[in-house]
């Protein structure tokens, strides 16, 4: 195992870049770019980098050269043998070649676009531009590589002892979380720490901790690269990304409160089972489900991804009977800024109403806080989303208003076409 407190001492670029592959990155967007490149290859869209924790000064805190080394770096990757073998030939979700001929061909002769970035003031605006199956690869990584050259630049002021014992606090930190949840029955969670993790080693620390306290309660990573190099599964589905383009692609308010549907019809050609998951809530959860076609109350199971968790799931619950459905055959994934006392409380009320699972994020591999004076290492608030298609601005509205985006006259089309009323603020996490 390695020691990660020597290694961030001794570590040097070469030896440690931040992203060492096209596959450290999340396995749904993987699924996603394989259906945006079967269905939308030609669209334009256009990526930024949103820091909402404002207080967190990255431009101040990250030398602009070093990002810039990082990016490229990422830019010279291309995947390996092993790799595409594994993508090839691995089984995902009971399923053989998950992934087309045809894909794989584009993905193995892939490099990633080129970016933009500019300092304004004390943060960095961060773009990437091009057809659609491109830039969506780059939202993984660039949130990477800016999280971990912030961990970077305050642990490069800590001596080697001090970072021994940072370490081992952390370490002591997340065992006793895991034992807190060893005790659950039937448990069922995942690493999805991807996005805004401490450290790639760092992720792959949790992830083995996980695996030796957790046993079969832990089924996976959505991290590609570690589920590979684990022989673990990979878990993961669709995001808010494809409806968001999908909608701001449409021409008439008509065609914009039928794009979230279109994207799962084109998602219901493509997959089964376990990856039919319904993620609700990009113009609220709701008014999602009330008008929602039949055929999607067949599907495996629901992501509740903001709002109050609990809201989210009896809102399911309710609809999966009003459509003659069985809840407790259903699944409901529960992954919005949970740490163990929520994933306790959420079990203990939804076990044995329906198949509860938890996708752990940020606070299983990022959680620092309280251990560094002045909380310098503390988790932050970080996303790399879709802004425009076609040069059309992006719009998600959310089941919690503070994770809205869009422009304001936007923000009110989508709120009157979709009948999105009311909503309660919940402080966003992480």
């Amino acid at each position: 195992m390695v020691d990660i407190a020597t290694r961030v001492y001794n570590h040097a670029f070469k030896i440690d870049p931040i992203v060492r592959s096209l596959i450290d990155t999340d396995f749904y967007k993987l699924l996603m770019c394989q259906s945006v490149h079967r269905n939308r290859p030609d669209t334009t869209v256009t990526f930024s980098l949103i820091n909402r924790t404002k207080s967190v000064p990255l431009a101040k805190l990250i030398d602009e050269g070093e990002l810039r080394e990082q990016l490229d770096h990422v830019r010279s990757l291309s995947l390996t043998r092993g790799e595409s073998t594994w993508l090839r030939g691995n089984t995902f979700y009971g399923k053989r070649q998950m992934f087309s001929p045809a894909f794989m061909e584009w993905f193995e002769a892939l490099r990633l676009p080129p970016y933009h970035l500019e300092r304004k003031g004390d943060q960095y605006e961060l773009t990437f531009e091009g057809k659609w199956p491109e830039v969506m690869l780059w939202e993984i990584p660039a949130l990477a590589i800016l999280m971990e050259l912030r961990s970077r630049a305050v642990l490069a002021t800590m001596g080697k002892f001090e970072l021994q014992v940072l370490y081992a606090r952390a370490m002591t930190r997340l065992w006793e979380k895991i034992e807190r949840l060893r005790p659950i029955e039937g448990l069922r969670i995942a690493d999805f720490g991807s996005r805004r993790r401490h450290s790639f080693l760092w992720q792959d620390w949790c992830v083995q901790a996980m695996i030796e306290g957790l046993g079969e309660a832990f089924v996976g990573t959505s991290n590609c690269r570690i589920a590979m190099r684990r022989d673990i599964e990979a878990i993961g589905t669709n995001a808010h990304e494809l409806p968001m383009v999908y909608s701001a692609l449409a021409e008439t308010d008509e065609d914009l409160a039928k794009a979230p549907y279109r994207v799962l019809a084109d998602w219901h050609e493509e997959h089964s089972g376990n990856l039919r998951i319904i993620l609700p809530d990009t113009y609220g959860t709701e008014g999602f489900l009330k008008r929602a076609p039949d055929w999607l109350a067949g599907w495996t199971g629901i992501r509740i991804d903001s709002g109050d968790p609990a809201t989210g799931a009896e809102t399911a619950i309710r609809w999966w009977k009003e459509r003659g459905e069985d809840p407790t055959q259903k699944l409901v994934i529960f992954s919005d800024g949970l740490d163990v006392e929520k994933i306790e409380e959420l079990h203990a009320r939804f076990a044995g109403k329906v198949r509860v699972s938890f996708g752990w994020g940020t606070l299983l591999t990022n959680d620092f806080r309280g251990l560094t004076p002045g909380d310098t290492l503390a988790p932050f608030s970080l996303v790399c989303k879709a802004v425009a298609a076609e040069g059309r601005p992006t719009v998600k509205l959310s089941d919690n208003p503070r994770k809205a985006m869009g422009p304001a006259d936007q923000i009110a089309r989508y709120k009157r076409v979709f009948g999105v009323g009311d909503q309660e603020a919940i402080d966003v996490i992480v």
